[in-house]
């Protein structure tokens, strides 16, 4: 595809949600995505698991070999608040993303079957929904109550903004995950996050030299005070920082074009000239001149792996 534009004006949206609120939190991310279409934005990017909550600080009543009924309750709460895909929440999403024009990224928790996901949702300025992208690897105790993705979700898309695609959080330290997008050719490489250490933002550097791409990277910055009252986290002091941020715009060749932010809740923009891909590719391109297929190869599976299949019509048991 031939690119239409020559810069892009992005927007990276460091927020909280109103925790386990979903009615509330798409209100919030109308508001919000609004405000960054009215500064020029085109593509606007919202953090990991902003509809409902990322659970920060809970253990959800579990430990080894014992699970509590008030752990199940807090369970079933975020269940509740989570997303269905397609659904409600979806055309909501769709609308808001119509109705400011923007290519809009953001992250829910889905419910699929019984099972919840940290997945990516993808929008277009006309208000169509796009795809998903479900997180792969559920980083540590994530895996107690989020699901696994799987290959048939890792879309990257044609835009007329360029080539645009997500990876979750520490998905980003899975080298062949990354290589595997880098395949994709992606240009827009939208990082949400739950991430606030500074080492994090080196690795978004990193990133961006390392697929000559930008990076958006975006986290939520949230207080004690945005979970409920009831939330169960050791400190209870209403003004702690949970998550303190560190969103940022990277471009090809690592140059901080916006952030990191640590302050507060904002909404950082750039604007990205296209062509630093071109530029940046010139003595680095790891699918292109500097690839060593004849050494180094990746397979992807992109099929989807359910657990249970119908038989084809000429299947027999086995004997």
């Amino acid at each position: 595809m031939t690119q239409d534009v020559v810069t892009v004006r992005a927007a990276v949206v460091q927020a909280a949600p109103v925790s386990f609120d979903r009615e509330r939190t798409l209100e919030k991310v109308r508001t919000l995505t609004m405000q960054a279409a009215e500064q020029g934005a085109q593509l606007v990017v919202f953090p990991e698991a902003f509809i409902s909550a990322y659970p920060r600080g809970t253990a959800f009543g579990a430990v080894v070999g014992s699970r509590t009924p008030e752990g199940r309750d807090e369970y079933v709460r975020y269940w509740n608040s989570s997303v269905d895909v397609p659904g409600p929440a979806v055309d909501m999403l769709a609308d808001i993303a119509g109705r400011a024009h923007v290519y809009l990224v953001i992250g829910v928790i889905e419910r699929g079957g019984s099972t919840l996901y940290c997945t990516v949702l993808f929008f277009a300025p006309d208000g169509s929904y796009l795809e998903k992208h479900r997180k792969l690897m559920p980083t540590a105790a994530e895996r107690l109550v989020w699901g696994f993705g799987d290959g048939s979700t890792l879309p990257v898309f044609e835009t007329p903004l360029g080539r645009l695609g997500a990876v979750i959080c520490w998905e980003n330290y899975m080298p062949l995950m990354r290589m595997a997008m880098y395949s994709k050719g992606i240009q827009l490489y939208c990082a949400p996050t739950a991430d606030m250490r500074d080492s994090w933002v080196a690795s978004m550097q990193h990133i961006a030299m390392e697929g000559r791409c930008f990076v958006l990277a975006c986290n939520q910055f949230t207080r004690r005070s945005d979970y409920p009252a009831d939330y169960s986290l050791a400190n209870d002091d209403p003004e702690k920082v949970l998550s303190r941020g560190g969103s940022c715009i990277i471009s090809p060749l690592g140059q901080f074009l916006a952030g990191p932010d640590f302050t507060g809740e904002c909404i950082l923009t750039a604007d990205l000239d296209m062509s630093d891909i071109r530029r940046g590719k010139y003595d680095f391109d790891v699918v292109g001149h500097y690839a060593r297929p004849d050494v180094f190869r990746l397979l992807v599976n992109e099929t989807s792996q359910p657990p249970v299949m119908p038989a084809s019509a000429d299947w027999k048991a086995p004997s």
